[in-house]
């Protein structure tokens, strides 16, 4: 099938793999939650091979991620997990032993409120103590637009589906607290986006 392209993936791979060689320098295994169209897994396996890359999206996206793991193999890239947020995570204590990082790009404005709710509850049962957590998207802060560029965005949004939205940075954080998640770096990013690095204190 011929490769699936996001043109953000590919505009902001480069700033968001400056944060994470950082972030999950320490790390052994990330589990990405919602690889889209396999991009960033790929580029992100090749750049940090002392992590293996665990990619995960709902079983429609399989066969897109697949192709480009296909094309860029890495020997520490795993091929997708069928992973929906708001059932039980596949995450196979055997195969998967230490989860001791999570990354997540532009997934929590397309998701429900209630699938936001459940991702965080899911990070908090499966990330090891310790662990990280870098989330890439736009955010408001209280209540208010970063950007007319983000206004515009969230109103497309809602016309796509009325229960996508930009999230508030001040919620994440409260779902965050809720799971024994800190936040211990917060960066401001290309097109109006933010990544926020929270770590597993309990």
């Amino acid at each position: 099938m011929p490769l699936p392209y996001s043109q953000s993936c590919e505009n902001n791979k480069a700033a968001i793999a400056v944060i994470l060689e950082s972030a999950f320098s320490q790390s052994s295994h990330v589990l990405e939650v919602g690889s889209g169209s396999g991009q960033h897994a790929v580029h992100f396996a090749k750049l940090l091979p002392h992590l293996t890359w665990q990619t995960s999206d709902q079983v429609e996206y399989h066969a897109g991620i697949n192709a480009w793991l296909n094309e860029s193999p890495s020997t520490n890239l795993q091929q997708p997990l069928a992973l929906d947020v708001l059932k039980p995570w596949p995450i196979d204590p055997v195969a998967h032993p230490v989860i001791d990082a999570i990354f997540t790009a532009n997934t929590l404005h397309i998701m429900s409120k209630e699938m936001v709710k459940a991702f965080f509850n899911g990070v908090g049962q499966y990330l090891s103590v310790h662990g990280q957590l870098c989330v890439y998207g736009p955010f408001n802060y209280q209540g208010q637009y970063s950007s007319d560029s983000n206004r515009n965005f969230d109103g497309w949004l809602a016309a796509q589906n009325p229960q996508s939205a930009i999230r508030d940075f001040e919620w994440i954080l409260q779902l965050a607290a809720e799971q024994q998640l800190t936040l211990i770096a917060e960066f401001s990013m290309p097109a109006n986006n933010q990544i926020l690095h929270f770590e597993k204190r309990a």
